[in-house]
């Protein structure tokens, strides 16, 4: 395995961990658990700060609570993953809700979590999380859109590729939708699998599947 798939906690002083919770126990509760851990953190007790806050600065990881008053956690998910720029989105459930956490999860959250949070599973998702670069999005039409997190690593147009060989096009079909060739596509192809460190094809689809 190569050092892409390992998590570099010396990384988490640049990263910043958005919550998002009325409850204000918790946020600072959850501000302390992720701080002690070297992150940055924020929080907001309603959705309009959260929504002004994500304008100013883009969150590395999003915890979200289900209930936020008038904008439920549900909508504010999908105002997330709208942006499709590989936010995992962590949702707390202050009660079990079986409905809620499937919706969550079809919408493209990484875990629901009910409390009384158990912290160490919390931190445990979040370092997954943060190990990989691409993430599955809402889905759509009976497919998973990919999300790549931290955009600069991607061109436009090699998201593009990436999306279409994910949904299993080949390089002629791919080619044909964006109006390029289909070698065109496989240089494409080349470069995003070198720069998400895949082997083959079938890695990069394992590495896209286990996100």
């Amino acid at each position: 395995m190569t050092d892409e798939f390992y998590y570099h906690s010396f990384l988490n002083r640049d990263r910043l961990i958005h919550i998002v919770d009325a409850d204000l126990a918790t946020c600072e509760a959850l501000s302390v658990l992720f701080r002690l851990e070297g992150f940055q953190t924020t929080f907001s007790l309603d959705a309009t700060h959260f929504i002004i806050g994500i304008e100013r600065r883009r969150p590395d990881v999003v915890v979200l609570n289900l209930r936020l008053g008038e904008e439920s956690g549900l909508s504010l998910l999908r105002r997330v993953k709208s942006q499709r720029m590989g936010t995992p989105v962590f949702i707390l459930a202050d009660t079990p809700q079986l409905e809620a956490a499937v919706t969550a999860m079809k919408l493209g959250a990484s875990d629901v979590i009910s409390k009384p949070i158990d912290t160490e599973h919390l931190l445990g998702v979040v370092r997954d999380a943060l190990r990989r670069d691409v993430h599955l999005g809402a889905m759509q039409a009976g497919r998973r859109p990919v999300e790549v997190r931290g955009f600069a690593q991607l061109t436009p147009r090699e998201r593009e590729v990436l999306q279409l060989i994910t949904n299993g096009q080949s390089n002629k079909e791919a080619g044909r939708e964006l109006g390029i060739s289909p070698r065109t596509i496989e240089v494409h192809r080349a470069r995003v699998m070198e720069k998400l460190g895949a082997r083959n094809t079938a890695d990069l689809m394992r590495i896209v599947l286990t996100s």
